[in-house]
């Protein structure tokens, strides 16, 4: 399903980010979909892109000051167990 999905998620400017590169479009699509579903769940929405078979995501806690906290922690772990 995924390539190259094994670097850490990096901490810069106050937010965690990672990028995701599937196979095409459709995986990356999907990929977003259970994202957003574990997101709204845990009412923690991330920041995030998809340009055909990339995605990229930042997380941080808008309510915290727009700085990464256990909240980002959390989700981010949560997406790393969906590749």
């Amino acid at each position: 399903m995924t390539t190259n999905n094994n670097a850490e998620w990096i901490e810069e400017n106050n937010k965690l980010y990672k990028s995701f590169l599937f196979n095409d479009f459709s995986q990356a699509f999907g990929f977003m979909t259970r994202v957003a579903l574990i997101a709204q769940q845990l009412d923690h929405h991330p920041t995030w892109t998809n340009t055909w078979n990339k995605v990229e995501i930042w997380l941080s806690t808008h309510s915290a000051g727009n700085v990464v906290t256990s909240k980002d922690r959390e989700l981010a772990s949560k997406i790393d167990s969906l590749v």
